[in-house]
């Protein structure tokens, strides 16, 4: 059922990005309890299966529906646009008991017969102790899934934002949710999402704005929603994910030095993580001029894309430069 929310003039001048960790981990969670999601994390999902063989979801797991809703203080929108993992535990951890058990309500709800559950009943009777074993299980999740992936996982959300960020700079947000169809249509205000889930038909946001957070794990999928007073946000898949996990090549190395030159391929090897100039001389051994032109060179090829950090330009892959590096294999 699509949802269609209404902006007025105060929600035009509060649409944000953030990138939230614990929405990552909470949507690998689902990726591992729905097949339709593994498609492209296969690769991740084999290199993992260790570390999920022990891990412990029994909690987490009723309130994924495939069809419903799941508790917003499970993963709410963050507060600043990069938060820490535990940032938002603390936050998720600080949940008042009487919210938590009105939200677990509405999301067993989705299942039938789940609230009535020996699990069900345990978790509503005592919604503090509820609040404590799922921080447990997520942070659990985290460690096991995402964090040994975090660095290049959050560079690719990053990439994504700094993509995005240029579409609504060159064509406002006409620009920026045309990319997102057929899942996201804009017209005349109104912002329409289809997702898999119920809910609500239309939303106002009341001057609240919109928060757009990019998810690696949330593909195939558009999620929306976040009752008052949590922002309304939608959440969806970043660009690139399809090459997010793949390895370099046998020979890639030789082949990018033949493409691209030692020093650029070195330069594009080198930014694991987002990299001001500097950094990346002093890392390389060249001169910041000569590392300046080849970022200029490999921005304008579309291999980079770059944002201002306070004083600093910070230097990063774009999905097409990822996939490159990966060697298309």
């Amino acid at each position: 059922m699509p949802l269609h929310m209404r902006f007025g003039p105060d929600d035009l001048l509060r649409c944000r990005f953030a990138i939230s960790p614990l929405g990552q981990t909470h949507e690998a969670v689902r990726t591992l309890l729905r097949s339709e999601r593994h498609g492209y994390h296969l690769p991740w999902l084999r290199r993992i299966r260790s570390a999920v063989a022990g891990l412990d979801l029994s909690l987490l797991a009723p309130f994924m529906p495939i069809r419903g809703y799941t508790p917003d203080f499970l993963g709410p929108p963050p507060e600043a646009p990069y938060p820490s993992f535990e940032e938002e535990m603390a936050r998720l951890r600080a949940t008042e008991p009487d919210a938590a058990h009105r939200e677990m309500t509405r999301s067993l709800a989705c299942t039938p017969g789940a609230a009535d559950s020996p699990a069900g009943r345990s978790l509503l009777e005592d919604p503090a102790r509820a609040v404590r074993r799922l921080a447990e299980q997520t942070e659990r999740a985290w460690h096991a899934l995402v964090a040994p992936d975090w660095p290049r996982v959050r560079a690719l959300l990053e990439a994504d934002v700094a993509y995005r960020a240029r579409q609504l700079a060159d064509g406002g947000l006409e620009r920026l949710f045309a990319d997102l169809r057929p899942a996201v249509d804009w017209a005349d205000g109104r912002l329409t999402v289809r997702t898999r889930g119920g809910g609500p038909e239309a939303q106002q946001l009341d001057g609240r704005g919109l928060m757009l957070m990019p998810n690696v794990f949330v593909w195939p999928d558009v999620v929306s929603g976040f009752a008052p007073p949590w922002q309304p946000t939608v959440i969806y898949p970043a660009r690139g994910v399809g090459g997010l996990w793949q390895e370099p090549a046998e020979g890639a190395a030789d082949a990018l030095v033949r493409l691209l030159g030692a020093n650029r391929a070195a330069i594009l090897s080198a930014l694991e993580e987002p990299a001001a100039t500097t950094a990346l001389a002093q890392r390389l051994g060249l001169a910041p001029s000569s590392v300046s032109a080849h970022l200029a060179v490999l921005r304008s090829a579309g291999l980079l894309t770059s944002r201002r950090d306070g004083h600093r330009v910070l230097y990063e892959r774009t999905p097409l430069g990822m996939a490159l590096l990966g060697g298309g294999g």
